[in-house]
């Protein structure tokens, strides 16, 4: 498979990732529904959240889905994956959205990306 396999994303590509929490705002929205908003605005290939039912960060402060121990604000991660020129255009506006936070960017290779042909 070579990249003209791949419509729409090179073969060669970043997965951006980025750590926060349920609770966290921009503006009157969560913080990862501007983010998916925002990267769908810029064409971003696709954006995905992902809802973690234990996790901790900087605070140290253990957050849990627990039933004795109901949190609404359990750890989210964002991870859009895309071109590395795309996400470098992207990073700037994400650096203005989150304020503190974990952000890793990571080299992939991408397989396969939309549907496939007959």
């Amino acid at each position: 498979m070579d990249s003209q396999d791949i419509p729409g994303l090179p073969k060669e590509a970043v997965l951006l990732r980025i750590y926060t929490s349920e609770r966290k705002k921009f503006g009157h929205a969560p913080l990862f529904e501007a983010i998916v908003t925002k990267a769908l605005e810029m064409g971003l290939a696709g954006a995905t959240v992902l809802r973690g039912p234990l996790g901790y960060g900087h605070s140290s402060r253990i957050h849990t889905a627990k039933i004795l121990d109901l949190s609404n604000d359990l750890p989210v991660v964002i991870e859009i994956a895309e071109s590395q020129a795309r996400i470098d255009a992207f990073l700037p506006v994400l650096d203005g959205m989150i304020g503190k936070g974990l952000v890793t960017l990571e080299k992939i290779q991408v397989l396969h990306y939309g549907p496939r042909a007959g």
